[in-house]
């Protein structure tokens, strides 16, 4: 591999993917005629040695950053981007986006995949959103010296990888402190996936604000699905119908306290007054529901303005503070929140 000081060349490149410096210079080009066997080669080798084309070069003046995300359709993940954007207008770079899962299917793009197809593109960097950053892919980013921040990432087994998130032990623990305060003391928790250092750090604020007001917590009322909808509106409908059911709801996302309203709705349950319910990620839907949703507020512009930066710094190769960086939550009270009614009546209906 080339010192640190040489610049690999197009000669290295061919060499190492066993092609003439014409064929290397075909598919760097962009040139169809070449084998998709032989194009992968070639770019698995620029993605090892880390080349980069004098003309690539001569247009790294106008930077671009590659913003990856699971879902297109996700409230949380277009606040983060609108951050993304308004970073790169005032650094004046691009940012194109891209699904980490490409081509319709359900399973992600492979690490190496990835990571070869954005520096064959002279990409600056990336921002992945969600996506599970294991120890592989850590290593194929290391190999291709391409600055990557991840967003929220589901662990942090790769501790050498650069991360943003916020305090989220602190979130549940608010949200939580704010329905102790108001009376209630059956409280439910819609968590995140189990595999989410975000979503079990969330619980654990829940649990613990629980614990230090002396309420014990059902494990009944926990329930782990996925960040969406759909998956809290069926967990949260099997919850309400228990035989003692909570007064209040904690989410652990704005699209899961959509699907908590839902449920509460399909029940007959007036909110807030039958049952109280937290969102968590105030994401502009959060302002729109009926009623207004209280929110544990993640400053998800900040940090995704605070990400571009971060990739901006590490192309410049300055090393960060920290590789995971957390930025404070705060709750905002609106309107779904309220002391408990003595019996969700509208509830006995139903048994």
């Amino acid at each position: 591999m080339p010192g640190p000081h040489r610049r690999p060349t197009l000669t290295a490149v061919a060499e190492q993917a066993g092609v003439s410096i014409a064929t290397a210079s075909k598919v760097l080009n962009g040139h169809s005629e070449v084998a998709p066997a032989t194009r992968r080669r070639v770019e698995e080798a620029v993605a090892d040695l880390g080349y980069r084309s004098p003309g690539a070069r001569r247009a790294d003046a106008r930077r671009t950053v590659e913003f990856m995300v699971d879902k297109l359709d996700s409230p949380y993940a277009m606040e983060v981007l609108r951050g993304v954007t308004l970073a790169a207008e005032e650094a004046d770079v691009d940012v194109t986006v891209s699904r980490v899962r490409r081509g319709g299917g359900d399973r992600p793009e492979p690490p190496s995949s990835w990571t070869r197809r954005l520096t064959s593109a002279h990409r600056t960097g990336a921002i992945v959103v969600t996506a599970q950053v294991t120890e592989t892919t850590y290593e194929n980013i290391a190999r291709a010296r391409l600055p990557v921040v991840v967003i929220d990432p589901l662990d942090l087994t790769t501790p050498e990888l650069v991360s943003i998130g916020s305090t989220n032990w602190t979130g549940g623990r608010t949200a939580t402190e704010h329905l102790l305060e108001l009376g209630h003391t059956r409280i439910a928790m819609i968590g995140g996936p189990e595999a989410s250092i975000s979503a079990l750090a969330r619980v654990d604020g829940f649990r613990s604000a629980c614990q230090r007001a002396g309420v014990i917590v059902d494990q009944a009322l926990v329930r782990h699905v996925a960040f969406d909808h759909d998956a809290a509106r069926d967990a949260a409908h099997a919850v309400l119908q228990l035989d003692d059911p909570p007064t209040a709801m904690l989410a652990s996302s704005d699209a899961q306290a959509l699907g908590v309203l839902e449920a509460a709705r399909r029940l007959g349950l007036a909110v807030p007054r039958d049952l109280s319910v937290v969102g968590y990620d105030d994401t502009y839907v959060a302002a729109w529901t009926n009623p207004p949703l209280t929110c544990v507020h993640q400053p998800l512009q900040d940090i995704g303005r605070a990400a571009l930066r971060t990739v901006l710094a590490l192309d410049e190769g300055r090393v960060p503070d920290s590789h995971h960086i957390e930025l404070a939550t705060s709750l905002v009270v609106r309107d779904s929140t309220a002391p408990p009614s003595p019996r969700p009546a509208a509830l006995e209906g139903h048994r």
